[in-house]
């Protein structure tokens, strides 16, 4: 989520740096700050808001030096603004990092710092870092990052500087870093943009690694200190290309980004040991008698799966709105209710009159939202992040399957707040969120992409699609319909697949494809009877079966396999498979995925 830049070698880094911060601002931001070793001192200079802010800032007052590194952030802890934005140094600027990621056990470790004499000047997890490495530090930079990272728990990218050192170190645990390697200089940022204006060879960092770089090059080591090979690649990326990395479109590059995006949304917030989770919000969980999810298109379908989720682990009333409709219809809210907004952008205009409403008859409200700073953030009681990261894509992808995911932790929260959930239920269902990230990367194995690819392009040239599921996956469907609708202009309904035989039924033949969710779950022999019914009217069935489940596949014309989950996470990577169902049939019919017509990725009027 944050932009990432660090340079060493001969010109002004002031300029480097700026530079690349300037190629990531697409990422997204609330704050940008840079970090300058002149040979006798490091300064730092940073400021909330756009990077346009700090340039202005060194127009009047220009760094001076070749060693240097910038930051980008998107805030996780602490506010946006000037104190908490990075680089980050320690009380005497001696050492200086900059860091994207979520630390999960900061607040222990700093309770340690601080009681050991360390004084803090921000808010942010971020700050530990730096006094980690201060507190580990005995001459030798590299040994103080390595003993500070063994104390961590959580994702991150770090890069630090030392004022006695003409180095820069950095490592990497699920938040990406590349190096750029120059004619007698380093470079190391992020993502590739922010450094194909210097070089095109890259070094990309496994997960795991360690780096320090100088002015005679690089050396890659792993966390314990054994040294790695790591091969130079040549890249011949255009600008626009580096920013969707490698990807034909922002939105492949957002549907391979899930894992991350689900890392993000998940990390910090679960523990194994107790089966609870951590949303690091105020709400009282017996503070209200009902729930009300109030959301629009993709947001919405999110909702419905987050009402199936609390009522099923919290056993709270829930009822789910669309939020253009919310205030027309005279709710019944009271302060008993807890209104959940639901927005990718948290400027959604109709969800934001919504919230407005709810909160005029005395809810209490929490948010469901991506954009940090956004104007429903600075209205609601409560905001849960979905940290997804910035999405650019119209057509929702990661922030979709992280809102669900979020919707999973509350419902997990409440449920054992409120003693629904027994620890033992809670820890099994936290393993199963746990899992989803590397459920997300199965589903997108190179195997079953392909098969999807030739699915969706057997059936592109339909006129019409239909979308069934039960349970928990009906809305999935929904989303999957949807996605269809919004990039390849296919008219395309969505059913739980027991209302079929009340109307939808009379659609069928055999021109009509019919996307079925018929994974594992207490609604399976039912789902496989609606199948049945779809295959003696001759329509086509694309079902999504769980692996393994090749007794079912034969009520299948084309089955789509996907990894076989828990069923109250299987929404998630369900939805991974809509996605690029979609995906590839607006591609095979030649469309604009990024850009469907007459869309917008946040619509703010109503």
């Amino acid at each position: 989520m944050c932009g990432i830049v660090g340079y060493i070698g001969p010109r002004q880094a002031q300029d480097v740096l700026i530079s690349g911060l300037s190629k990531l601002e697409y990422r997204g931001y609330d704050s940008a700050g840079i970090a300058v070793h002149d040979g006798a001192q490091i300064e730092v200079k940073k400021k909330a808001g756009k990077l346009a802010n700090l340039s202005t800032l060194l127009e009047g007052q220009p760094m001076s030096g070749s060693l240097g590194i910038g930051h980008t952030r998107w805030a996780t802890h602490g506010l946006p603004n000037d104190t908490n934005a990075h680089p980050h140094a320690t009380e005497d600027g001696r050492i200086v990092i900059i860091h994207n990621g979520i630390i999960e056990n900061y607040l222990p470790l700093k309770e340690g710092l601080q009681s050991r004499g360390h004084e803090f000047k921000s808010e942010t997890d971020s700050e530990v870092l730096a006094h980690l490495i201060e507190e580990a530090y005995s001459g030798n930079l590299e040994e103080a990052v390595r003993a500070a990272l063994s104390q961590v728990r959580g994702a991150y990218g770090i890069v630090v500087t030392h004022v006695d050192h003409r180095e820069i170190v950095a490592a990497r645990t699920v938040s990406p870093l590349v190096m750029g390697v120059g004619e007698g200089e380093m470079f190391l940022a992020s993502d590739v943009p922010a450094l194909l204006a210097y070089t095109r060879n890259m070094v990309f960092l496994h997960d795991g690694d360690m780096v320090v770089l100088n002015d005679d090059g690089f050396r890659v080591m792993d966390l314990a200190g054994n040294p790695q090979e790591r091969t130079i690649e040549h890249i011949e990326w255009d600008a626009e290309a580096a920013e969707k990395g490698g990807y034909d479109t922002y939105m492949l590059k957002e549907i391979y980004e899930q894992p991350q995006a689900l890392t993000n949304t998940l990390i910090g917030r679960l523990h194994d040991e107790t089966g609870e989770v951590n949303l690091d919000i105020d709400l009282d969980p017996g503070s209200f008698k009902r729930i009300s999810i109030i959301a629009c298109g993709t947001a919405y379908y999110a909702g419905l799966v987050g009402e199936y989720l609390i009522e099923q682990l919290a056993r709270i009333p829930v009822e789910v709105d669309v939020a253009s409709e919310y205030r027309y219809r005279d709710p019944l809210v009271s302060e008993h209710t807890l209104a959940i907004v639901v927005s990718q952008s948290g400027e959604t205009i109709d969800t934001l009159e919504a919230l407005r409403e709810a909160k005029k008859f005395g809810a209490k409200t929490l948010g469901v939202i991506n954009a940090k700073g956004s104007s429903m953030t600075r209205e609601l009681d409560d905001t849960l992040y979905i940290h997804a990261g910035p999405e650019i894509g119209v057509a929702s992808t990661k922030a979709y399957t992280s809102m669900v995911s979020a919707f999973l932790m509350l419902a997990l929260w409440l449920g054992r707040a409120r003693g629904t959930l027994s620890a033992e239920q809670g820890a099994e269902l936290l393993k199963a969120a746990r899992e989803l990230p590397r459920l997300v990367e199965d589903a997108l194995s190179p195997e079953r992409v392909a098969r999807i690819k030739e699915v969706a392009e057997k059936y592109a040239m339909a006129r019409d699609y239909l979308f069934l599921g039960r349970g928990v996956n009906s809305p999935t469907a929904y989303e999957g319909a949807l996605k269809l609708k919004e990039i390849s202009y296919i008219h395309a309904e969505a059913y739980a697949a027991g209302e079929m035989k009340h109307g939808p039924i009379a659609l069928i033949d055999e021109k009509l494809p019919v996307a079925v969710i018929a994974t594992e779950s207490r609604l399976l022999e039912k789902t496989i009877s609606n199948v049945q019914e779809v295959r003696a009217r001759a329509g086509k069935v694309i079902l999504f079966l769980s692996d393994g489940d090749t007794e079912n596949a034969r009520h299948g014309d084309d089955v789509i396999y996907v990894p076989r989950a828990h069923e109250m996470v299987s929404p998630v990577v369900n939805a991974v498979a809509m996605q690029l169902l979609a995906y590839f049939t607006a591609t095979a019919l030649g469309k604009d995925v990024d850009k469907p017509r007459n869309l917008a990725k946040s619509v703010t009027v109503e």
